[in-house]
């Protein structure tokens, strides 16, 4: 992938707009429980403010109604932690679509926090009028923000074709090298981990990853289905039936690189006080969940990853949030950091694991996203990104 990068810019004394990922998670008094993605994004901002930048930034958080401001959604609690970050005032603009008195006092040096995009009608519809405005506000943009990368909207997209300048962020840079390293060129054997609730939402993730790996772990209320589609038994645990046959047709295309789960951690309710039980599969009895994967299973699993040149990580393979069920994700986890080889891992959970666990600063590249995460390993094309490559062309 050829793109301008932020750092190969001249910045001093250009007004830049960075579109950030700052939708962070909030409790009910809307206070940020996690501000890692507001502190992944500080990089790019202090960056620019010292060489010589006037820097506006905007984001999404949450899913306010296009068109409606709303206490309930402002950025006014993300401008708060960034101040303290940066260590400079970073006021908040409401209206700010075009321009007036807040954009001709932001000087060099200077940084404003532009309120929640979505506030914008015809955000999320890519309205090319709106992007327009937005990119008279600028001489450069930035977009450093690969969590909605996936996404063709005014301030993802439109905006970047309109801009005199449009490049990638440190943040978005570092994803796309990182991801490029694992899935163009990768070190053999690459190894995936698919794992969560569902098959249906990682469906055609599989299908992609399995022509492409040497082999595809699955886990978690996929690994279920994968059981039912070689006849095992998975009591009433989460699985998706009506997807068995899908799961066959991968089974069959790439013999022996799904690996299937013999023995799992059972409980006769979902809860974290149950009592964990532990059964081969061909022994689980109707009234059974799969609440994590046995030891045998994760001794094979640990095997495979040892032998590793990388690895791709999307899921736990148990309920880890339950101490009681969080043995195998604990174990996998461990296996990766112990690993010589190149890692990568991404989405919500995977980082909660990752953290859980502490084994951060053990793993190659941890992604933030979710989305944009599985649709390049999908081999999707991403619209912010084919933006940004197609303005480099020209």
């Amino acid at each position: 992938m050829t793109f301008k990068r932020l750092s190969d810019i001249d910045l001093r004394g250009k007004r830049l707009f960075i579109r950030a990922d700052l939708n962070v998670p909030q409790d009910d008094s809307g206070a940020i429980t996690d501000d890692t993605r507001i502190r992944a994004s500080v990089p790019a901002i202090r960056d620019a403010l010292a060489r010589g930048a006037a820097v506006m930034v905007t984001s999404h958080l949450g899913r306010p109604t296009e068109g409606q401001w709303s206490a309930a959604d402002s950025m006014a609690p993300v401008a708060a932690r960034l101040s303290e970050l940066l260590g400079t005032p970073v006021p908040l603009v409401r209206d700010w679509v075009d321009g007036g008195a807040w954009r001709a006092a932001l000087a060099p040096g200077q940084v404003v926090l532009l309120e929640n995009c979505r506030f914008n009608k015809g955000e999320k519809k890519n309205d090319d009028a709106l992007a327009q405005r937005m990119a008279k506000l600028c001489d450069v943009y930035c977009n450093d923000a690969f969590g909605t990368a996936h996404r063709a909207e005014a301030t993802t997209h439109g905006i970047a074709r309109f801009a005199p300048v449009a490049c990638a962020g440190p943040l978005l840079a570092a994803e796309l090298d990182a991801l490029g390293k694992a899935l163009a060129h990768p070190a053999r054997p690459l190894v995936a981990i698919v794992a969560g609730s569902k098959v249906s939402t990682k469906l055609t993730v599989l299908k992609a990853l399995a022509a492409k790996v040497d082999v595809m772990i699955v886990g978690g209320g996929i690994a279920n289905t994968f059981i039912l589609a070689v006849h095992g038994h998975v009591g009433k645990s989460l699985v998706e039936a009506d997807l068995v046959g899908e799961a066959q047709a991968i089974l069959e295309a790439f013999p022996g690189k799904v690996p299937i789960p013999v023995d799992a951690v059972c409980a006769k309710e979902f809860s974290a006080s149950a009592t964990p039980v532990l059964k081969a599969i061909e022994n689980l009895e109707p009234d059974d969940l799969i609440l994590d994967v046995g030891p045998s299973t994760i001794a094979a699993l640990k095997t495979i990853i040892a032998r590793a040149g990388t690895i791709v990580w999307n899921g736990p393979v148990g309920v880890f949030e339950f101490e009681a069920f969080a043995g195998g994700t604990r174990a996998l986890a461990e296996a990766i950091a112990d690993s010589p080889a190149f890692s990568i891992a991404g989405g919500g959970d995977t980082v909660a694991a990752i953290n859980k666990f502490g084994i951060a600063d053990r793993i190659s590249y941890i992604s933030t996203a979710g989305g944009a995460f599985l649709e390049f390993l999908e081999g999707r094309t991403l619209p912010a990104v084919a933006i940004l490559e197609t303005r480099a062309l020209a």
